[in-house]
């Protein structure tokens, strides 16, 4: 059942969620090279702002020697051309480096941060279980993550160097431009700077245009972001469930979702070309007005003599110069819409984790508690299960379990026994209670579809563990015992094994895994269902055999595995959440009697209450 999380915060707040962990790529362990890198391009800014203005400089020059028809002049010019050129082109080179390393460092340091989060303490399976703006968070992580951390290093330079180009060529509008007269010579009006002014009104206005018919850019961004990932998803989950959906012909079923997913695609991209049009309306108009309007506006000093042919094209390279700078916003609004939809996908995941986190939190309100003890029982102590919205699935259960015991949890569908072993497991956080464990114990999981990672068998038998920490004989020897002794001899061979093994198969594999590792505390969730009976009785018996002190919690609906089982716990469906209503005994075992003889007379003193 999905269960709701805190609402969402809005634009702003998902983007401060994004910063606050993005940031940490300049402060914390990476913080020295990142801000080597930065302080370099920085400098390379200035280096190369130095650099167009000598160009502007070798603009008026060139044209002036043209003026006068000065053949030495043209000459020299062009000699200072080629090293302009040369040094101005290394120099971007150098600045593409530069850029992309840190954009490339930053992905890297942000995406392991974000995996890092998603994996730690189950929130990867958390994040299934509740509603909320979290969806496909594979996405979000690998294309989403890769979008906000290139964009705003783009963002920052052209900013910075936007404001450096704006300080440098407005200075020489302001110098060759000077003032210009109207009026008559009785009633002369003098504008100083009138170049500066032009510009900046020109910009203005442009810009102003820009955010006008383009202001929806970053929610339909959003939608297409959102769009492509669905559409990812449902493609994945047809390739991962191919057998199932051919076994059971549902090809034409899958077609029809597939191309309604592909048409809330198009539909948003047909949303985003609309905004793009209206955009290259203004940038097309503006393009074409930036080159002319100086000139225009420089003509009447030319004609008049007080300005240079060269001062003319100076003029009006520094003019396009000011309008790249002051218009930013314009050349960049659609990159910064999709930085944003992007920026706040991330945010929305994080703080969905950040909702987990604190619900998982010890000492945080309707959150179970784990604590570790120096005996050796396992014990649930007064343990209820909650969903995320404050209801209860299990009602104040409270076991004990010695090493070696095998308990069988029973009851009918619905009674939150699934749920129950997820919270032992500490894959569910909601509740109340405790659940202590020995001190060192170590904790296995097996669920009825047993997870088969990617790459070679013998990776599959030995997960968690790495292929190189288990000894090869002992692999061998455990395949062979489990009754996958004909697969040996493809324990090194890659394959997607998670769809060539049958369920029976992997659900042998999984105890591979099981006397492999030798937990202390093993949670088994229909961890037999695919095996045939007999198969199932003499694992069961090979776990006992080669497991004795292990304590097992097991959940199963076939009555022949009672048989392999001390104890079974009754569940039963009761308004306020489903309750243990027996703890009998099926096969007394030598260690822990007594301490069920306290737990059944702590249970009756507590009902005769």
């Amino acid at each position: 059942m999905h269960q709701p999380l805190p609402a969402i915060p809005t634009s702003r707040p998902l983007i401060r969620r994004f910063w606050i962990s993005a940031r940490g790529f300049w402060l914390e362990d990476t913080r020295r090279k990142a801000w080597l890198l930065t302080l370099g391009l920085i400098v390379l800014i200035f280096i190369q702002i130095a650099f167009q203005y000598r160009m502007n400089i070798w603009s008026r020059d060139i044209f002036n020697a043209l003026e006068k028809k000065d053949g030495d002049a043209v000459s020299t010019q062009a000699l200072i051309f080629v090293p302009l050129v040369v040094t101005m082109v290394a120099l971007a080179i150098i600045a593409v480096y530069g850029r992309m390393t840190i954009q490339r460092k930053w992905r890297a340091w942000l995406t392991n941060h974000l995996v890092g989060k998603w994996l730690a303490n189950g929130r990867y399976y958390q994040l299934d279980l509740v509603t909320g703006d979290h969806q496909n968070p594979e996405g979000r992580i690998g294309e989403d993550a890769r979008i906000a951390t290139d964009a705003p290093v783009d963002f920052v330079v052209g900013i910075f160097s936007a404001a450096v180009t704006a300080v440098t060529f407005v200075g020489v509008l302001w110098i060759v431009g000077g003032d210009l007269t109207l009026g008559t010579r009785a009633a002369p009006i003098v504008i100083p700077g009138y170049l500066v002014i032009a510009a900046v009104l020109y910009a203005v206005i442009t810009s102003a245009a820009v955010i006008l018919v383009a202001r929806r850019f970053v929610a339909v961004s959003e939608r297409v972001n959102q769009s492509e990932a669905e559409f990812r998803y449902a493609l994945t989950r047809v390739r991962e469930n191919g057998e199932s959906i051919a076994l059971l012909g549902g090809e034409k079923e899958e077609r029809a979702g597939l191309r309604q997913g592909l048409g809330a695609v198009i539909l948003q991209w047909r949303n985003l070309c609309h905004q793009h049009m209206r955009y290259t309306l203004v940038s097309n108009v503006h393009w074409l007005l930036a080159p002319v309007v100086p000139l225009i506006l420089c003509a009447p000093k030319y004609v008049a003599g007080t300005m240079t042919l060269g001062e003319v094209m100076q003029a009006a390279a520094a003019f396009v110069q000011v309008q790249s700078a002051f218009n930013w916003l314009l050349d960049n609004y659609p990159r910064l819409a999709g930085w944003a939809a992007s920026a706040r996908r991330v945010g929305s995941l994080l703080v969905s984790i950040d909702h987990l986190e604190a619900a998982g939190t010890p000492g945080a309100s309707r959150a179970i508690t784990r604590t570790e003890h120096e005996g050796s029982a396992f014990r649930l102590q007064n343990l209820s299960v909650e969903l995320d919205d404050g209801t209860v699935v299990v009602k104040d259960a409270d076991v004990i379990i010695q090493p070696g015991e095998r308990v069988l949890l029973v009851g009918e569908s619905g009674t939150g026994k699934t749920t129950l072993t997820r919270a032992i497991a500490g894959l569910w956080p909601w509740g109340q209670g405790n659940i202590a464990i020995p001190n060192g114990a170590k904790m296995v999981l097996m669920p009825q579809r047993p997870y088969i990672p990617l790459g070679t068998l013998r990776r599959a038998a030995t997960y968690p563990l790495s292929p190189a920490d288990a000894p090869n004989d002992t692999v061998r020897e455990l395949m062979a015992t489990v009754g996958l002794g004909y697969l040996v001899e493809h324990l090194d061979e890659e394959a997607p094994w998670n769809r060539t093994l049958s369920g029976g198969e992997c659900q042998r594999l999984a105890f591979v895994r099981l006397l492999l590792h030798q937990p202390d505390i093993v949670v088994m969730d229909e961890a037999t269902s695919a095996l045939d009976p007999p198969s199932q009785e003499y694992l069961m018996k090979l776990v006992a055999e080669r497991l004795p002190h292990t304590a097992i919690v097991s959940i199963a609906h076939r009555p022949e595995l009672e048989a392999f089982h001390h104890r079974k716990l009754v569940f039963e469906r009761r308004p306020g959440g489903s309750r243990m209503i027996d703890d009998s005994i099926l096969l007394p075992p030598p260690i822990g009697l007594l301490a069920r003889i306290v737990a059944w007379l702590r249970r009756f003193g507590t009902a005769t209450a």
